[in-house]
């Protein structure tokens, strides 16, 4: 719908009934009437309003039959007197930009003090008028908005200015949206008139309200406003097709109507005699929403291979408008009973607003002959919002007078600060580089729609079409999004990069640093990894028991999964305050590391840690597959060489030597006993796989001053990793500290050593607090294989990939001859 000087906008009053009741007129006519007026103005000693206002006050009155007029004469007289003497481009006066922009403003519903500050709004710029004798003149509220929309100057500014400019407008917007309304107005008025302008500031104009001011205009709601930008830019940037647009649409116009038209007179009647009182309307589209149309026809050809020629129902929409939100459904019902719905075309915006104030029923029906109708529900209010958006909110500083509709208890959206103008302030002041700041900013406003998350505890979370689960983390917080390590969606566990869709319920898995006691963060993230465990610190801990005093941090890949500029932001800042390093693994303890506790080593406890009463002084070996420590269960087993290979209770690999036919020998351990290097234990942790995790595992490790002899660590399957590491133990009583250390590394939700029979001995750290339903990779009972076994014929001694997993060893190979030990 264009907007043009004393056109009303469809679904306003358009008689004196529907403005509201006036005193009968008598038989005046219009030109005796003009005069009475203005003789009872002179005789109240109130000024007449000026002639080239008339049009302006006839608008303004549809909406509001009390404003006050004598404030938008004196407004019109200051703004007429600054402005003399000033040409446009186009050679007119000044002052008719202006009156244009007011006169939008008036067609949209906006109220007098709007009206007053889109007078002014180019005097504090262009004129000598200052913004202090705009503020005593008319008081600080309309100095407030005229200083909104007020230009920075180049002189000072530079090239950023137009950047600068606009940062200058949204946070004044952020206090009132009447600024950017205001704006809008002056953009269509100025577009309308582009024909004047060079053919490249065409251009650049063109670009900048395609980039910009349309996206702000679609949510801020104002959709006729909208619908024209988009149709001047669309002719100004490419004016080939918007000419074929153009010339289908008068061609349309001109030919009799056989499709719209006749079935909105045939649902007419069918709600009538259904008692749903309705008003139902043909809806013609415009220009792009046209061309949009033909796009996706070229893009889907007919059974000839040839783009399909648009059809009737192309050029419109019906619109059906009801008095209550129940209506909407009752003519859904009769639409979808006497018609034939198509699936996947229904969407309910009534129950679920869209970001920008919008609410209707959308659904698309198809009649007896094949066609294909599409059908908008609202109510008269929904309506009006869905026309002209926060302006038919009314002014947010006016309280609501006696008679005027109050607002909707049930309305989510703050009309003084939208949800997405709030996150836009909040990530802008944190670019204070004009260049990032714009390019953040159409990159934000790029998106034409946003999704709706829950988090599990009931949050909602507003976020831009795309965005992904390190979006909605930091949506959170930026501590939130700093210590994320997974995500959950609808309760299973999903990648980072996972886009959200709208309605997912999410949670943030993060490593629970310095949150309260409890299952959630103070925010809604997830503290499923646990916090304090019964024997010590959570995950969240140093490996020295003491607290992190801060998260582990975003990855550098992170970047390429953010969608919005807060997270883009935030994970820029943090990689630039935090260089990446090399991971190092250390197997000792670090110079800024407390030294470790000290585990006694006894210089002459004898060297065999284990004792048979059936084999006495025969070799022992301690099996490598389950590596049993002191006081694990053990069985011997005879091998090769008349040596003794001790293995755990229940071991797998043992079971299979019994089922073989080799007797189980009944062994000991020898007290004080201890293998010449120290006895070996392998211990396998469960992990979200976050980055740097195997830094700090092998850092818990060596911080309990235990060397490490080899670690593997298997390629992630659902963000799950597995960590399996083989150590050298200075003493036995060092084990149970050592499963404790790396279980309170951030993202570690299980600790465990493989083959470990149930309840035998510390073959398990303490159980992890509760957190989400991971299942471990693989089945803990099951053989490990060979990589430990000293039967093997070569063991790894450096970095390598073996298979599907990356493993380093600093073991040597045993001698190919030695028999099997198990």
């Amino acid at each position: 719908m264009t907007i043009e000087a004393g056109q009303p906008l469809a679904g306003q009053p358009t008689s004196a009934r529907q403005a509201g009741p006036r005193r009968p007129l008598g038989g005046l006519g219009r030109a005796a009437l003009g005069r009475a007026g203005r003789a009872a103005l002179l005789a109240t000693g109130r000024p007449p309003v000026p002639d080239a206002l008339e049009p302006l006050v006839q608008a303004h009155r549809r909406h509001h039959p009390q404003a006050d007029l004598g404030l938008l004469g004196r407004a019109y007289r200051l703004a007429e007197e600054s402005h003399r003497g000033q040409k446009r481009k186009s050679g007119e006066p000044y002052i008719t930009h202006p009156l244009a922009v007011t006169m939008i403003l008036a067609q949209l519903g906006a109220g007098t003090t709007t009206l007053v500050s889109s007078l002014l709004h180019d005097t504090v710029e262009d004129t000598e008028l200052t913004l202090d004798q705009v503020a005593e003149g008319f008081g600080p509220e309309v100095a407030y908005l005229v200083d909104g929309v007020t230009k920075l100057e180049k002189v000072d500014f530079g090239a950023a200015a137009e950047a600068e400019t606009f940062r200058k407008m949204l946070v004044a917007t952020g206090d009132d949206v009447r600024v950017m309304v205001i704006k809008l107005a002056d953009r269509l008025h100025n577009m309308r008139t582009i024909r004047h302008m060079k053919p490249a500031s065409q251009v650049r104009i063109a670009k900048v309200t395609r980039d910009v001011l349309i996206p702000l205009a679609e949510r801020l709601g104002i959709q006729v406003l909208k619908a024209e930008l988009e149709d001047i830019v669309f002719a100004t940037l490419h004016p080939e097709e918007h000419a074929r647009s153009r010339a289908l649409l008068a061609r349309h116009e001109d030919g009799p109507d056989t499709l719209l038209a006749p079935f909105a007179d045939v649902l007419g009647r069918q709600l009538a005699e259904a008692g749903v009182a309705a008003e139902v309307t043909v809806r013609p589209r415009h220009c792009v929403s046209l061309h949009r149309v033909l796009l996706k026809r070229d893009a889907a050809p007919g059974r000839d291979g040839r783009p399909q020629e648009p059809q009737p129902a192309d050029f419109g929409r019906l619109l059906v408008v009801v008095e209550e939100n129940a209506d909407c459904y009752a003519v859904l019902g009769e639409l979808h009973t006497c018609w034939t719905p198509l699936p996947g075309e229904f969407k309910d915006f009534v129950a679920a607003p869209k970001f920008n104030l919008y609410q209707s029923l959308h659904t698309a029906v198809a009649l007896a002959g094949g066609e294909v109708v599409e059908v908008l529900v609202r109510t008269r209010r929904m309506h009006a919002i869905a026309e002209t958006g926060v302006v038919a909110l009314g002014d947010p500083r006016q309280p609501v007078r006696g008679g005027e509709q109050a607002p909707d208890e049930l309305d989510r959206t703050d009309p003084a600060r939208p949800g997405w103008l709030s996150r836009l302030l909040e990530w802008q002041q944190e670019t204070p580089d004009p260049d990032a700041f714009w390019s953040a900013l159409t990159a934000d406003l790029a998106g034409d729609r946003e999704i709706t998350a829950v988090t599990e505890l009931g949050e909602t979370l507003q976020l831009r079409a795309g965005a992904t689960c390190v979006d909605a983390a930091y949506l959170l917080g930026e501590e939130t999004g700093h210590r994320c390590i997974g995500a959950r969606v609808n309760g299973r566990l999903v990648a980072l990069s996972t886009v959200l869709q709208d309605g997912d319920r999410v949670a943030i898995l993060t490593d629970g640093s310095d949150a309260p006691d409890g299952p959630h963060g103070p925010d809604g993230s997830d503290r499923s990894d646990g916090s304090e465990g019964p024997d010590g610190p959570g995950p969240s801990a140093a490996p020295d028991g003491r607290r992190r005093s801060e998260p582990s941090g975003p990855a550098p890949e992170w970047l390429a999964h953010a969608r919005t500029p807060a997270a883009r932001i935030a994970i820029e800042r943090w990689l630039a305050d935090h260089p990446p390093r090399r991971p190092v693994v250390r197997t000792g303890p670090s110079p800024s590391q407390p030294a470790p506790p000290a585990h006694p080593v006894a210089a002459d406890r004898p060297a065999v840690p284990v004792t048979s009463a059936e084999r006495p002084g025969a070799p022992v070996r301690l099996a490598r597959c389950c590596t049993p420590v002191p006081p694990d269960g053990i069985v011997g087993y005879p091998i090769r060489g008349g040596a003794i290979a001790v293995h755990r209770a229940g071991c797998p690999a043992g079971e299979r030597m019994r089922a073989d036919g080799r007797g189980a020998l009944e062994v000991d351990w020898r007290p004080g006993g201890a293998p010449p290097g120290g006895y070996r234990a392998t211990l396998r942790a469960e992990a979200l796989n976050r980055p740097r995790l195997l830094a700090d595992l092998t850092a818990a490790i060596s911080g309990e001053g235990v060397g490490i002899v080899s670690a593997e660590v298997e390629p992630p399957q659902e963000l799950r990793v597995r960590h399996t590491y083989t150590v050298e133990l200075p003493d036995p009583a060092a084990l149970a500290s050592v499963l404790r250390a790396m279980l309170r590394v951030s993202g570690v939700y299980d600790v465990e050593r493989p083959h470990a029979p149930p309840g035998g001995g510390p073959g398990r750290a303490p159980a992890a607090p509760p957190g989400p339903a991971v299942h471990p990779v693989g089945d803990p009972a099951a053989p490990e294989g060979n990589a430990d076994d000293p039967s093997a014929p070569g063991v790894r001694t450096s970095w390598g990939i073996h298979g599907r997993t990356a493993a380093f060893s600093g073991q040597r190979s045993p001698s190919p001859n030695r028999g099997p030990e198990g």
